[in-house]
């Protein structure tokens, strides 16, 4: 059943076209997923069915009893209202009418008793007398303190009073505009087992994959002003939209080579212009009209690491660490190696200590108790998930470039105009104060800045915030391809898979334990887990220690399995050009030769042996695990 329906919408902000008549319908039990990179219009789409964008063009339709609901992507505000009041404010125009009533109950005039009828009729038509029913009933399906104050809460808290404000509405149309925002994972987990139970419409923006594979029951894209639906959950989309793109760049170059043709023959001599067929010309210019209508793909970011020279091999030692604030134990019992070329993913509830391990890690905070040792020749760049570094009033120009013109990465000179093009910023876009942009902006600004600096060791506290999905997928890339070591801290269930070979987990009381691989490696390692919704955002989770199964019992995620299948190919080889290398420089006038060759085979081989021996230490870490 419709519960909602647009018919070629338009709205359009200067030249920029958001929404260039598009059509969208979102029945009842529907979960639709909106896609597309940032600036798309995605949010612009949710305003227009929520009534708050007018349109340039078409018409928009509504089931006449259906209502809507809205969850902001913003938090609401940490202040001193009750959490009551919040849920309740969902409902503001109920709560007035009520207030009013209220007010007007203990007078006796004629002229009052009028208005209280009146008063008492718009209260029934919104089913108003069981308002404070619905709220008590939302804040024990959220278990939610309806005395507690907004300031005390955490932001996974803030967040379920908000989505309290939404449900208080009985809506049967539910938009969410990236819910998911700044939540840790199992506020994360909680909130996809809420949407799961709505039974209503549900349209949401999302750039966690994750979450969008769970949720979604059908993918809509809004890309260069046109809107496109995909049947199925996310994996499916990328399928046919691989297939969708492939055929629209086939169709682009034949409708380019027939205007190349056409604009061929039209230049021709004299001869052919007397004779050319009038109604080809006319063709030729409906052509031209289209080329210069077609709305090409906008680009994909580009960036690549500045990297620094090789650190020594152990990069971080921890030894016996404790750490706490005001008698509340952060990190207990700690020793962690943090070697070159790792991967460590940081897992836990928000507040239990995750910058607070990093800062110790990176010797900027002193333990109570313990020893940290940094490695030698560390670089390390330092991605601030507060956006500390970037001056608002400046521009993205001068936050990046600090008055060069050009920027060196690894080895070759670029402008500074032409870097900040690889990060999607025109040279008109680089030239606006940061103050003016948008939250996924800013973070490529903090990229861009944290690229250009000469790094082995990357250290990045949830980067992924405002990403759309095209520039996760990149960064993914960019740090698979990173020779020096990562820390990561992000809530991002398919970004930690991705990327990392391990991860750190919070497990409560302070206590950290090591697991080998991403965030679905970890679930399948620990021995059990808590549901997601009878946990409380601000405590962490407590899990038993890691059972050690036995060897044939055992099973390797597919991509630790891939890994474990590859190694014995990739030792062979680097094993027969180390043997190679021997020989060569084993031989008796090697070291007689061009001196340039003799530097550069002895560092070829020594790379090789340090490859070699990493493999190997990773061979033997991935067979213990079966």
């Amino acid at each position: 059943m419709a519960l909602i329906r647009l018919d070629k919408v338009s709205v359009a902000f200067g030249d920029k076209q958001l929404l260039d008549h598009i059509d969208f319908q979102l029945d009842k039990g529907e979960r639709v997923a909106l896609v597309g990179i940032n600036g798309a219009g995605k949010s612009t789409l949710l305003k227009v069915l929520a009534r708050h964008q007018p349109t340039d063009d078409g018409d928009i339709w509504q089931d006449g009893g259906a209502r809507v609901a809205e969850l902001s992507q913003m938090l609401p505000a940490a202040d001193e209202r009750r959490v009551r009041d919040v849920v309740a404010s969902g409902c503001a125009e109920t709560v007035d009418l009520l207030n009013r009533y209220e007010a007007l109950a203990m007078s006796q005039s004629d002229t009052d008793m009028a208005e209280l009828e009146r008063l008492q009729h718009k209260i029934e038509m919104v089913d108003g007398w069981h308002l404070e029913q619905k709220i008590l009933q939302v804040l024990e399906r959220l278990e939610l303190d309806g005395d507690q104050l907004m300031s005390a809460l955490s932001g996974g808290w803030r967040r379920r009073a908000a989505l309290g404000a939404a449900l208080v509405q009985s809506p049967d149309i539910l938009l969410l505009d990236e819910p998911t925002n700044h939540l840790d994972i199992e506020t994360i987990e909680w909130l996809e087992k809420q949407i799961m139970e709505f039974r209503g419409g549900v349209l949401f923006i999302s750039h966690d994959r994750s979450l969008v594979e769970r949720l979604a029951t059908r993918i809509v894209e809004l890309d260069r002003g046109k809107l496109t639906s995909f049947p199925g959950n996310y994996s499916a989309y990328l399928t046919q939209k691989e297939k969708m793109l492939e055929e629209e760049e086939r169709h682009n170059a034949l409708f380019d080579k027939r205007l190349a043709e056409e604009e061929k023959w039209i230049r021709q001599g004299i001869k052919a212009r007397r004779t050319r067929n009038e109604g080809r010309v006319r063709a030729l210019k409906d052509l031209r009209v289209e080329r210069s209508q077609r709305r090409d793909k906008q680009g994909k970011a580009t960036f690549q690491v500045e990297q620094a020279d090789r650190s020594g091999k152990i990069v971080i030692e921890v030894e016996g660490v404790n750490h706490g604030y005001h008698g509340e134990t952060v990190l207990r019992d700690l020793t962690l190696s943090v070697q070159r070329g790792d991967r460590i993913g940081l897992i836990g509830p928000n507040g239990v200590g995750k910058s607070t391990l990093l800062k110790v890690l990176l010797g900027q905070l002193k333990p109570d108790q313990g020893e940290v040792k940094l490695g030698t020749s560390l670089n390390v760049a330092y991605f601030d998930q507060l956006r500390g570094k970037l001056d608002p009033e400046k521009t993205i120009i001068d936050n990046i470039s600090e008055g060069r013109e050009s920027i060196t990465i690894n080895g070759k000179s670029r402008h500074i105009i032409s870097y900040l093009s690889d990060f999607l910023f025109s040279p008109e876009r680089a030239r606006t104060p940061v103050k003016a942009l948008s939250g996924g902006e800013c973070n490529r600004v903090m990229l861009a800045k944290l690229f250009s600096q000469p790094s082995n060791l990357l250290v990045l506290d949830e980067p992924t915030n405002d990403l759309d999905i095209e520039t996760l997928e990149l960064l993914e890339e960019i740090l698979l391809e990173y020779k020096g070591t990562l820390l990561l801290v992000s809530h991002d269930r398919a970004f930690l898979d991705n990327v990392v070979t391990s991860t750190l987990v919070f497990e409560g009381n302070g206590k950290i334990q090591e697991y080998v691989g991403g965030y679905e490696d970890w679930l399948r390692q620990r021995s059990q887990v808590s549901s997601a919704a009878n946990k409380s955002p601000t405590k962490p989770a407590v899990v038993a220690e890691p059972v050690k199964a036995a060897p044939a019992k055992k099973k390797l995620s597919y991509k630790l399995q891939r890994e474990l299948d590859l190694l014995p190919g990739q030792l062979e080889t680097l094993e027969a050009e180390i043997e190679q290398l021997h020989a060569e420089t084993g031989a008796a006038d090697f070291y007689n030769g061009d001196h340039e060759h003799v530097a550069a085979t002895l560092a070829a081989l020594q790379t090789k042996e340090s490859q070699l021996e990493k493999l190997m230490e990773r061979w033997v870490e991935l067979e213990a695990m079966q």
